[in-house]
C-alpha cells in the first residue's frame, strides 16, 4: 500500500503528476464523448471554471506556474497501448466492446486541446474552447487539478509525522463510515468521487477500502484508471452536459422544449439496459417527466442529482405508477452531496420500494474536515461547466435554484419554457 504521507511530503510533479492518464476521468465522459462524437462532433463549444464557494480565493492559494505544469502535462498524454487494450476489449455493463473502432482511433490519436488561463479578483477564470469531444474531456482533469493543487498548498507547510498523523485520521475517518455502512442490509455503492477528490493517491487508497471493507455492496468506481488498475467495474452513463449543448443549439422554442428527450434518443438508439438511467433534472424533474414519451418508461431507472432527495424519489415513483410500471424493478441512484446519514436515510426510505443505489462523491474522496486548523482542508464546490454552444449560451436549472447557470434572461425563458414554479433554494454542500 502506497505511503501517501511520504509522498506528498516529498512531492515532486514528475514523480507524481495529478492527472496520470487520458483515462484518469470518469467512465461517463468517455460514454458521453462516444455519443457526441456520433452525433454532434463539429459542434463548437466552451466550457469553463466556477467556483461556486466565493470564500476559497484559488488564485492566492495556487501558485499559477505550478497549475500551467500541471495542465500542460495533461496535453502532453497520450493513451497507452495497455489504456487502449483495456477500453476496446473489456466488457462494460455486460457488454464487449463498448467503444466503436472509430471512436478509439479518434481517441488514441487525440491531444486535448489549447486552455486560456487568467486572474481575476483572486479566482482563475480558466477556459477551453473548440470542437465538442475534444473540449469535454478537459472537464474532469481541470477539476481534479484545481482540487488537488487547493489540497497541496495546505499540505505544504507541514511536516513528515504531522502528515502522518493527519492521513492516520482521515483514513480511520472513512474506516469508520465504511463499518457504518457495511450494516446497511443489500447496500448498492460506488465511488463518484474523481473531480472533487482531496487526490489521486486518496481517491485510490478510498476505493481499495470499500473493496475490502464493504465486498459486493461495492459496486465500481466511476474513474477509469482505477477501475483498470483494481480490476472492478468502470461505473457511469450520462450527466447534465448533453441536454444542455442541445438545448442551447435549438433555434425555437419547440425545438428547446424538446431538446432534453433528442438527448436520450439519441442515447437509447446506442445503449440498454443499465446505461439507459434517466438523469431529469436538467430543466425541472416534475415537468420533465409530466411531459415525457411513453417510451421513456421502459428505462431502466432516474438519477436523483439536485433537490430534495425524498422528494425526487417520490415523484420519479408516482411517474412509474402513473404509465403503468412497476416502481419495484426500477432503479434510483442518488448521487448529490452524499454521507453516511444521508444513505442510511434513503435506503431505509426507499429499500423494498425501488432498487437502491448510491454514488458516492466528494465525502468519500475528499472529506478532511475539522482535521486541519482552521479547517482549510474541508471541501469546496467546483464545477467545470459547458457555457456555450456555438456561440450560444448554456442555461442549466436544476431542482436546486442554487445551482441554476446562465444569463438571467435566458434562465427565465427557459424557466417559461419548462413550465418550471417555485423551487426550494437548498444550501450547496459540495
Amino acid at each position: 500500500m502506497v505511503d501517501i504521507a511520504t509522498r506528498v511530503y516529498n512531492h515532486h510533479w514528475k514523480i507524481d503528476p495529478i492527472v496520470r492518464s487520458l483515462i484518469d476521468t470518469d467512465f461517463y465522459k468517455l460514454l458521453m464523448c462516444q455519443s457526441v462524437f456520433r452525433n454532434r462532433p463539429d459542434t463548437a463549444v466552451t466550457f469553463s471554471l466556477i467556483n461556486r464557494t466565493k470564500s476559497i480565493r484559488l488564485a492566492e492559494l495556487i501558485d499559477e506556474g505550478e497549475l500551467r505544469e500541471q495542465l500542460d502535462h495533461i496535453r502532453t498524454l497520450r493513451l497507452s497501448r495497455g489504456e487502449s487494450t483495456w477500453l476496446r476489449g473489456n466488457t462494460f455493463y455486460g457488454k464487449r466492446q463498448m467503444f466503436r473502432p472509430d471512436f478509439m482511433e479518434w481517441f488514441e490519436a487525440l491531444q486535448l486541446p489549447p486552455y486560456h488561463l487568467e486572474k481575476r479578483d483572486g479566482q482563475y477564470e480558466l477556459t477551453f474552447e473548440g470542437n465538442w469531444p475534444e473540449v469535454m474531456l478537459w472537464e474532469i482533469p481541470a477539476l481534479a487539478v484545481l482540487m488537488e493543487l487547493r489540497s497541496r498548498a495546505v499540505l505544504k507547510g507541514m511536516g513528515r509525522f504531522e502528515l502522518q498523523v493527519l492521513y492516520a485520521r482521515g483514513m480511520t475517518h472513512i474506516w469508520e463510515k465504511v463499518e457504518r455502512l457495511r450494516r446497511i442490509p443489500e447496500l448498492k455503492l460506488a465511488d463518484f468521487g474523481t473531480r472533487r477528490r482531496h487526490s489521486f493517491l486518496w481517491q485510490d487508497w478510498c476505493v481499495q477500502a470499500l473493496m475490502e471493507g464493504l465486498g459486493s455492496a461495492f459496486v465500481g468506481t466511476s474513474n477509469c484508471l482505477i477501475a483498470m488498475r483494481r480490476d472492478i467495474e468502470a461505473i457511469g452513463t450520462n450527466a447534465h452536459e448533453l441536454p444542455m449543448v442541445y438545448a442551447a443549439l435549438a433555434k425555437t422554442d419547440d425545438e428547446l422544449a424538446q431538446a432534453p428527450y433528442r438527448v436520450l434518443e439519441d442515447w437509447h438508439e446506442e445503449h440498454e439496459g443499465n446505461l439507459r438511467i434517466i438523469l431529469p433534472d436538467t430543466y425541472g424533474t416534475e415537468g420533465f417527466l409530466r411531459r415525457a414519451p411513453d417510451w421513456l418508461t421502459t428505462w431502466t431507472g432516474i438519477r436523483i442529482d439536485s433537490g430534495d432527495p425524498i422528494q425526487g424519489a417520490e415523484t420519479a415513483i408516482a411517474w412509474w405508477k402513473s404509465r403503468g410500471e412497476d416502481p419495484r424493478t426500477k432503479l434510483v441512484i442518488f448521487s448529490d452531496g452524499l454521507d453516511v446519514d444521508k444513505i442510511e436515510d434513503l435506503h431505509a426510505r426507499f429499500a423494498g420500494r425501488v432498487k437502491v443505489s448510491f454514488g458516492w462523491g466528494t465525502l468519500l474522496t475528499n472529506d478532511f474536515r475539522n482535521l486541519v486548523p482552521g479547517d482549510t482542508l474541508a471541501p469546496f464546490s467546483l464545477v467545470c461547466k459547458a457555457v456555450a454552444a456555438e456561440g450560444r449560451p448554456t442555461v442549466k436549472l436544476s431542482d436546486n435554484p442554487n445551482k441554476a447557470m446562465g444569463p438571467k434572461d435566458e434562465i427565465a425563458r427557459y424557466k417559461r419554457i419548462f413550465d418550471v414554479g417555485e423551487q426550494k433554494a437548498m444550501e450547496v454542500l459540495v
